[in-house]
């Protein structure tokens, strides 16, 4: 025999039968439910009870909440990770990089402000020698030639080293020179290579002036010797007959005078020179100095 099943029964087997999962029936009046309780009624899921109701709002609340504590959890976790280094993505790492960044550019600044200090050095440096060499740049060595003195000499027949027959001359003298410095604030090194006695293009006598270093602000009287042993003339010769028997032979005196002045050390160095050329007339008689006018010589 069947028997209907109320909504009481339905609703106490639902919620025995599913204690995990809600189920919610809705009943829907029947056209005939004004009859009365004879005819069977149609049974539909409910709304919300008032009895599930809280659960609902409950499981809500609870879902909420677990979510929560997973996010929480979740960010100490990977925070707790960031902290001890194992893994992840450390804490304050754009910091960290900012601060090795900062640091970088601070390197380069000051790598920077290094070089540029050394430069404006160098260049101030640079121009400061510059002033210095263009300020001693006039300071000239002045030559001044007083006098030629002829100690020997001897005029002959030979022969050069081929055996060629030639007119022979031996000359010994020396001549004496004033060297200034006019700097007034470096010494100079002075020198000369070859100071040449020349008859018709030919030097007859030669000498040098060895280096030597002359201060600031002085004069110097300096001789050099001379000497010239069996220098043949070849045709030059037959014209120095007649003027060795008349006493006056003319002859120049020709040479160049170095001097080098240390400015800054070596860095800036002074260097000037001095070329001098004397006519002088020897009188191959006399042995005593010939002393030379101020228009005797040229000063280059």
């Amino acid at each position: 025999m069947m028997h209907a099943k109320t909504d009481s029964d339905v609703t106490s087997m639902d919620t025995s039968s599913s204690p995990k999962r809600a189920v919610y029936y809705v009943q829907s009046p029947s056209r005939d439910s004004h009859d009365g309780d004879n005819k069977s009624s149609t049974t539909m899921p409910a709304p919300n009870s008032p009895v599930e109701s809280p659960s609902r709002h409950s499981y809500g609340h609870h879902s909420r909440a677990s979510s929560s504590s997973r996010v929480s959890g979740y960010y100490q976790s990977n925070k707790g990770t960031r902290k001890g280094g194992d893994g992840g993505w450390p804490e304050g790492k754009v910091i960290e990089e900012e601060g090795g960044y900062d640091e970088e550019r601070e390197g380069l600044s000051r790598r920077t402000q290094i070089f540029v200090a050394v430069v404006g050095f160098v260049l101030i440096f640079a121009v400061f020698c510059l002033i210095i060499a263009g300020a001693a740049r006039p300071y000239k060595v002045r030559i001044t030639v007083k006098s030629l003195t002829v100690h020997n000499f001897y005029f002959g027949e030979g022969a050069d080293m081929t055996g060629v027959p030639s007119k022979m001359l031996t000359v010994n003298c020396s001549v004496r020179m004033t060297v200034h410095n006019p700097a007034t604030f470096f010494g100079i090194h002075v020198s000369s290579k070859a100071v040449d006695l020349m008859y018709s293009e030919i030097a007859v006598a030669t000498g040098e002036l060895e280096t030597y270093y002359q201060p600031r602000k002085s004069r110097r009287t300096v001789s050099v010797n001379m000497q010239g042993s069996k220098v043949p003339l070849y045709g030059a010769g037959a014209s120095l007959t007649g003027l060795v028997d008349n006493g006056k032979i003319p002859m120049t005196l020709v040479f160049e005078v170095r001097s080098r002045g240390n400015v800054v050390g070596k860095l800036v160095r002074s260097k000037h020179r001095r070329h001098v050329s004397c006519t002088v007339a020897i009188d191959s008689h006399n042995n005593q100095p010939i002393k030379l006018k101020e228009n005797a010589c040229t000063y280059n």
